[in-house]
């Protein structure tokens, strides 16, 4: 039985706001419980499982309670320190929709020269369209930059203040497997590109072939440097002459954020490389669309005049760095295999459903040059 004082003390507190007071710490007693015990639970695990049981035990586990969040969220805590690759690996389905991109805008782009009219690149479909009304609605896009083997695009992103970019050229003195290598090989980055910082590969999924890196790169003075988690995944499509490569930020627990950098937790990337002949010989366009939140204070045209600027310097840096590997000035892993990658029946049955239903559906040219 509780003495009198307390409990008058109590009752007069409660009227103040001191039984919400009473219900916080209680939550916050039972959170930290909860907190303790997953940890516990992890070094069990931890100390009876190796790295790669615990991960499949996690997927295994995850699927069972998929569609289950407040379960889902619990395990995940319990289980900390294991990425779950189900979940963030890029699917088949992503690199096909960066193919179609390239496949219709040079559709549109065959139309309008044998038409006899300046080419003008079309918009991209929206996910909404059809819909004038959804707030969701993707924006047109805007010239930038136009030049004979490089045009620049930009468009407002609903509901930021940040801008996604998309970029068409041409090469014609370095082969598309020259190039592509390049882009893939971290070793190889870290001499061409004085900006990198670090950049490692983190962990591999075997399953789809996807990687997980760690990049950090120096920003202009005075700001931090930035540090990206991402996933990526490519793929050559021997069947369609296609070369494909997709980056988007995820979260990898064995690389937490650190104070040293500024960390960018919002950022995709699609190339898409398509070969004038073939794989080893010169000449290839690509399409590359990018974006990202470099955490900044600056105004939006401040950031998007250091893009636009940064895009191009970028790629010609990149050029010049596969010049040098064509030259044989530098070794540069082979990410390509001798018998090219082939997607699976599932991929191709569903990009054979995402033309049928392109199909006759050539929408007007958005972007005006």
């Amino acid at each position: 039985m509780f003495p009198r004082r307390p409990l008058a003390a109590w009752l007069a507190g409660a009227r103040g706001g001191g039984l919400l007071a009473l219900l916080a710490n209680q939550c916050r007693f039972v959170t930290g419980l909860r907190v303790r015990r997953a940890q516990q639970i992890a070094q069990l695990y931890g100390r009876l499982y190796s790295e790669s049981s615990r991960r499949v035990l996690l997927g295994r586990l995850w699927r069972r309670l998929h569609g289950r969040p407040g379960h889902a969220s619990v395990l995940m805590a319990a289980l900390a320190g294991v990425f779950v690759w189900d979940e963030e690996r890029i699917q088949e389905e992503e690199l096909q929709r960066s193919i179609n991109e390239m496949k219709r805008l040079e559709e549109m782009s065959h139309l309008f020269q044998s038409s006899g009219i300046r080419c003008h690149l079309p918009e991209p479909k929206s996910q909404t369209e059809g819909n004038e009304d959804s707030e969701d609605k993707e924006q047109p896009w805007e010239m930038v930059m136009d030049k004979k083997h490089f045009k620049l695009w930009r468009r407002p992103i609903t509901g930021t203040h940040l801008y996604q970019y998309r970029v068409f050229g041409t090469y014609t003195d370095v082969t598309p497997r020259q190039f592509f290598n390049v882009q893939l090989d971290t070793e190889y980055r870290k001499k061409w590109d004085a900006l990198v910082i670090k950049l490692e590969v983190i962990e591999r999924d075997v399953v789809s072939g996807s990687e997980v890196l760690h990049w950090v790169t120096h920003f202009p003075y005075p700001m931090y440097s930035r540090d990206y988690v991402y996933v990526r995944r490519y793929s050559v499509d021997q069947e369609n002459n296609m070369m494909v490569l997709v980056s988007r930020a995820v979260e990898h627990p064995s690389v937490p954020e650190s104070p040293e950098f500024v960390r960018v937790r919002s950022y995709e990337s699609q190339m898409v490389i398509r070969p004038h002949k073939s794989f080893d010989e010169n000449g290839f366009d690509y399409l590359l669309t990018y974006s990202d939140n470099p955490q900044t204070v600056f105004p939006r045209y401040c950031v998007s005049w250091m893009v636009s600027s940064g895009m191009p310097d970028f790629l010609e840096k990149l050029h010049m760095a596969t010049l040098k590997a064509k030259n044989m000035e530098i070794k540069v892993k082979d990410y390509i295999p001798a018998k090219p990658l082939e997607m699976s029946s599932e991929a191709k049955a569903t990009a054979q459903s995402s033309e049928r239903k392109n199909e006759g559906s050539c929408g007007p040219a958005r972007i005006e040059t």
